[in-house]
């Protein structure tokens, strides 16, 4: 089999390493879509999901900041969920405001598919690459997203 031949635009020839990035989130995206599809989801619902395995009731605006998904797209997001059975959304006692979200037994058992979603996922992903280079892949997507998510106070200042 022979390897793929990757051709980088000539207007991103300034930007292969960003080229490289859009074409690798694109393909992950499609594959994950496909997957979720598979178990009634839509992308980013799994994501919604894990952060309420992990802590059930949280606010609307917690899954909001924790997802780093806009407002619309996780109160969409949360309709589908509910209208589906896997969550509930209630007015915080505290503030009646404020929607708390809470997984019912049906949104708990998603907890296996999604892993096994990941796992399948993370070894097809990985398939070619060494587990040191997996595992340098991980530390350099994560230093890259902190480059990009930083703030560059004098660039902000300046406007």
């Amino acid at each position: 089999m022979s390897a793929p031949t990757h051709r980088t635009p000539s207007t991103a020839s300034e930007g292969p390493m960003s080229y490289a990035i859009f074409q690798l989130a694109r393909a992950h995206r499609a594959r994950a879509a496909a997957m979720l599809r598979e178990v009634d989801l839509h992308p980013g619902q799994e994501l919604l999901l894990m952060q309420l395995l992990d802590r059930d009731g949280q606010t609307q605006s917690e899954l909001l900041e924790s997802v780093g998904l806009d407002h619309s797209t996780v109160s969409k997001s949360l309709r589908r969920m509910q209208d589906a059975g896997l969550l509930v959304r209630e007015p915080a006692e505290h503030d009646r405001r404020v929607m708390v979200v809470h997984l019912t037994d049906k949104g708990r058992a998603m907890r296996e598919p999604i892993a096994a979603m990941w796992q399948t996922l993370e070894e097809t992903s990985a398939r070619d690459l060494s587990a040191q280079q997996a595992e340098s892949f991980v530390r350099i997507a994560y230093a890259i997203a902190d480059a990009i998510n930083s703030r560059d106070v004098t660039a902000e200042e300046s406007e």
